[in-house]
């Protein structure tokens, strides 16, 4: 059998690797990252574009004040003073529901009368709007613009176009950009021509706040964290459904209790049908089990009918043939070993269909046993007095198993036969039951030849044995063949009950087999 890692070692980096790309918990904790990542960086890449369109709509509107501007420039050069008054109608073909053009004028003055003249943009006057705007609101406006040293500027040389981008609030609550202020020298003065956009029909519903703020972000936030939600419960659902799984199964294996059907677990319609077939193969295997005891067992009964007859059929022949027929002798001595194999062969079949059952359906008490091995040591006294072998015990008390009591007694009885076997008269024969950190080791040591290291694995598969010539013509304690399934029978058994056992050579010569088994709950 080809060597292969022990249970329980740690396992290399790549299995990790490989473990944690195939695990649901980790594909679970993978999407939760997606699904945290891929926002952000779409966020971003909308915001960058919003950014973008804002100032592409913007540039817009700020050539619009100025084709604007360019159109009121030859009214505003033949205007004359009597025609102020009506210079809101003039404005009306420029405006409408979303854009707005209002006229400030800073009247042209003599040199005399500018020296001592306004502080710089308090010149500019309100003249005309369209539509109408409140006083109160064009003072507010006309106040930012000084502040932030646009009308100021322009009184200077009355030149140059000024894109702009600041909001103002509208009689109606809502808010405006000024876009543009374009000036325009007559002999009148300087005029002063603004446009602004009410920013949401313009610019959109987003203009003048975060981007984050706007109604569409919101909207795509909510439907993503729902979609993004609902992913979720549906892989946390199939999860914990995997692990309700898990544990009717545990609890079938372990039998530590009553348990349900896989089916009375489910929680996901569409599991339903694997949920069905593994009580289906669960009520297999108890059936095939079972079937296969009583066979074992039926099969046994009708074996030794026929063997026990010839057996002591033969009684009788043994004294109707004189010593001196040798060729009868000989024969009834052939027809008597022959008798002993055929019994031999149907405890094999026995114990061997016995197994397989165990293996379907390995047992699953609470077993003491620490009284169970001290039981089983204490009929091996005698046996290990006739073989001159020093039997040497540390067994903790009240070490107790999930396991069957016949599994266990199997398993420590062929150690045991194995190492007295291999066991040289003046030998010590160590045995010890000990707990560990998470379960419990059996050690079994004796100081017969060992294992040739290339055979420590193979001493577990079935038919291999290192004694000389033909297993099946050496004889155990009790008299019967041996098929070198012993330690096979061994190593199945604790495996059913989620244990492993291991041999290795002991430095000073023999031995030594370790169970290991899962302490009881």
């Amino acid at each position: 059998m080809a060597s292969r890692p022990e249970r329980g070692a740690a396992p290399d980096t790549r299995w990790r690797w490989h473990w944690l790309w195939r695990s649901l918990a980790s594909r679970l904790v993978l999407a939760l990252l997606v699904f945290l990542t891929v926002p952000i960086l779409l966020y971003e890449q909308f915001r960058v574009a919003d950014a973008e369109k804002q100032v592409l709509l913007l540039r817009s509107a700020q050539q619009q004040g100025q084709l604007v501007a360019r159109a009121l420039e030859p009214v505003l050069a033949t205007l004359e003073k009597r025609d102020l008054t009506r210079l809101g109608e003039r404005l009306e073909p420029f405006a409408d529901a979303n854009t707005s053009v209002r006229l400030l004028l800073s009247p042209a003055m003599p040199a005399a009368a500018a020296s001592t003249g306004l502080p710089d943009g308090e010149g500019f006057f309100y003249v005309a709007s369209a539509p109408v705007v409140p006083t109160a609101l064009l003072d507010i406006e006309r106040q930012r613009l000084i502040e932030q040293g646009i009308l100021g500027n322009l009184a200077g040389s009355c030149a140059g176009n000024m894109p702009l981008a600041i909001p103002v609030q509208q009689a109606s609550g809502g808010t405006e950009l000024l876009t543009s202020i374009t000036p325009i020298r007559t002999s009148m003065g300087c005029w002063a021509v603004i446009t602004s956009h009410r920013a949401a029909a313009y610019l959109g519903a987003g203009a003048g706040r975060p981007y984050w703020q706007t109604p569409e972000v919101q909207a795509a936030a909510l439907v993503y964290l729902a979609m993004a939600a609902l992913i979720m419960l549906l892989l946390v659902e199939i999860w914990r459904n995997l692990r309700r799984f898990g544990a009717v199964a545990r609890a079938i294996v372990q039998k530590s209790g009553p348990t349900d059907s896989f089916a009375a677990q489910n929680r996901v319609p569409e599991l339903a049908p694997v949920a069905e077939d593994f009580d289906r193969l669960v009520a297999t295997l108890h059936s095939s089990a079972a079937n296969l005891r009583r066979a074992a067992e039926d099969n046994a009964h009708a074996f030794k009918t026929p063997i026990a007859v010839i057996r002591q059929s033969l009684e009788p022949l043994k004294k109707l043939v004189p010593p001196q027929e040798s060729r009868g002798r000989r024969a009834l001595d052939l027809i008597e070993g022959s008798v002993e194999k055929l019994d031999g062969l149907v405890s094999f079949a026995r114990r061997m269909d016995e197994t397989t059952a165990d293996l379907l359906e390995p047992p699953r008490q609470r077993i003491d046993l620490s009284a169970l091995l001290n039981r089983v040591l204490q009929g091996y006294r005698g046996l290990v007095e006739q073989r001159d072998v020093q039997l040497s015990t540390r067994v903790d008390p009240g070490i107790e198993v999930r396991a069957g009591e016949e599994l266990l007694e199997t398993v420590i009885e062929n150690i045991i036969d194995n190492a007295l076997s291999f066991s040289p008269p003046d030998s010590t024969l160590r045995i010890i039951l000990q707990r560990r950190e998470k379960g419990v080791d059996l050690v079994v040591e004796d100081q017969g030849p060992g294992v040739d290291p290339s055979n420590l694995d193979r001493i577990f598969e079935r038919y291999f044995s290192q004694r000389p010539g033909d297993a099946a013509e050496t004889l155990d304690e009790d008299g019967m063949p041996h098929y070198g399934i012993g330690l096979w029978i061994v190593r199945r058994n604790v495996e059913a009950v989620g244990g492993r056992v291991t041999a290795v050579n002991r430095a000073g010569g023999g031995l030594s087999l370790r169970v290991s088994l899962p302490v009881a709950g």
